[in-house]
């Protein structure tokens, strides 16, 4: 990738984490919170505390702290999964409180998905997995 490019690239993702981020902020909530709610509600409402921590990049201390605040606001349970798996649940007050905090940032996404064309949807997909990919098999070196 040339540099300007990269650069480019680099102050993109940045804007875009901000944006997430100012959101957060707005609606009163952590990132990390927000982040944990809108994998949970993706999920249907339940997930697997691992996957919550694999699929966010967020450290498994970071999401186990969050999810206990969570969990004695009464927005979030626990139970039990197969073997150690844990898995979080919302609660009826979680689920209220989703859709009021991170409801909103599905219809935006969904928005700004809708005003792309098919075509576009596709390449962005495509080209955010070979980028993925790379990163993956690159970092291999240094780590």
């Amino acid at each position: 990738m040339h540099y300007l490019e990269a650069e480019q690239y680099t102050h993109l993702a940045g804007e875009i984490n901000s944006l997430y981020h100012e959101a957060a902020v707005k609606m009163g909530i952590s990132d990390s919170v927000q982040n944990i709610l809108y994998i949970i509600s993706e999920k249907e409402g339940q997930c697997l505390q691992s996957e919550i921590s694999k699929m966010t990049g967020i450290s498994r201390q970071t999401i186990n702290s969050a999810i206990r605040k969570l969990e004695k606001e009464g927005i979030v349970y626990l139970k039990q999964g197969n073997g150690r798996n844990t898995i979080v649940c919302l609660s009826e007050k979680g689920e209220k409180f989703a859709s009021e905090k991170i409801y909103p940032l599905y219809e935006i996404e969904n928005k700004i998905w809708n005003e792309w064309t098919p075509n576009e949807r596709q390449q962005y997909l495509i080209l955010t997995k070979k980028y993925r990919d790379g990163l993956k098999k690159y970092l291999k070196d240094i780590l």
